[in-house]
């Protein structure tokens, strides 16, 4: 077999053995020809490399082996660990969905309804995580009172907040309770009391939380003993 025929069996071979390369741990054969094939094994036998693929094993010369290098592995982002509260689950799969703490939604629930699905306030928020008329417009909510509706919203509003304001959990919770406008007219957290309660409340009690379970003091929530208002 000439030098040519030799190379190209070797190409389909190897081509070959990538396709069918396992997605589990391994190392990568790399090649003279700029090739890196995933294998298993390899062993050196004088002037050839046996290479382990799924499948079976390849020989090629040593000289056509640069090197074998380990597969790098990602890891995938942490889970969230488990809250108790009512709704958790939901409170889970909103906070998968859009990227926001579920201690966090849960901190907010705590504080906005004390985890009443029908509260209401004088200023018309409504629903678990007290959306204000204007919200549920926004996010297309069909019902307010539908748990799963309500916390999707709010927890896609908290996420927009967090963005807005470069992820400052203050001025997040500021615009959350009092809106957005209220936070750009006084230039940060409004100085009306309820607000800088709601904040002060939300914030401390996950501190509070994360330092109980020993991970980063930045999200989460404690349960209050009573809902506070929208304004």
């Amino acid at each position: 077999m000439t030098r040519a025929a030799r190379f190209a069996s070797f190409a389909f071979c190897a081509a070959l053995a990538l396709c069918l390369a396992p997605a589990a741990r391994a190392d990568y054969a790399v090649l003279s020809s700029g090739q890196r094939l995933h294998i298993t094994g390899y062993e050196t036998l004088g002037a050839t490399v046996r290479l382990t693929v799924q499948g079976g094993t390849i020989e090629i010369p040593t000289d056509q082996l640069v090197s074998v290098e380990p597969e790098e592995v990602f890891p995938g982002p942490p889970a969230q660990p488990r809250i108790e509260t009512p709704y958790a689950e939901l409170i889970a799969s909103a906070a998968k969905t859009y990227g926001v703490d579920a201690e966090l939604i849960a901190g907010v629930i705590a504080v906005e309804s004390n985890f009443n699905p029908k509260a209401v306030s004088p200023r018309f928020a409504r629903g678990l995580m007290q959306l204000r008329p204007e919200v549920v417009v926004q996010y297309g909510v069909t019902d307010v009172f539908d748990p799963q509706q309500n916390i999707n919203a709010g927890t896609h509003y908290l996420k927009d907040l967090l963005e807005k304001y470069n992820q400052d959990l203050t001025l997040s919770l500021a615009a959350y309770n009092a809106g957005p406008d209220r936070v750009a007219q006084y230039g940060g957290v409004p100085p009306y009391a309820e607000t800088q309660k709601y904040v002060r409340r939300i914030t401390q009690g996950l501190k509070k939380k994360k330092a109980h379970a020993g991970t980063p003091q930045t999200l989460g929530a404690s349960a209050p003993d009573r809902p506070a208002s929208q304004p």
